[in-house]
């Protein structure tokens, strides 16, 4: 069994789009449309089979303290394959004015790890 996708709702779909494009190597699809609902979404595809499904919605309320941690799905981790590539990614993010909330280090879980906040304040974990 495999995870076939996660969703996440945003209020700029665009920009969100090209951060993981930009960042991760994403493919996207098709903007979908939905105009009855007042819905719109992305499938954004990687390499490794993954996909983020990309959603808004004029409806869908903010978090109360997003760069505060609470129940629920916290984040999601994307292997680089070297703690070379976990620097160096961590390193151009910084430099285009991605906020770093976790400093490359080594885990007690045996990752070598940093953490950068997406467009919409979602935990990526970079990690090798």
């Amino acid at each position: 069994m495999i995870i076939e996708h996660i969703a996440i709702w945003t209020n700029d779909l665009e920009k969100i789009k090209s951060f993981y494009m930009r960042y991760f190597g994403a493919k996207s699809n098709t903007k979908y449309h939905n105009p009855v609902k007042e819905f719109q979404s992305y499938f954004l595809s990687f390499e490794s089979g993954a996909r983020i499904e990309l959603m808004q919605k004029p409806q869908i309320p903010e978090r109360e303290n997003p760069k505060t941690e609470a129940l629920g799905i916290t984040h999601f981790a994307f292997t680089l394959g070297s703690e070379q590539k976990v620097d160096e990614l961590t390193e151009l993010m910084r430099k285009e004015g991605v906020q770093i909330i976790g400093e490359p280090r080594h885990t007690g879980d045996g990752y070598y790890e940093s953490v950068v906040l997406d467009p919409e304040n979602n935990r990526i974990e970079l990690v090798a």
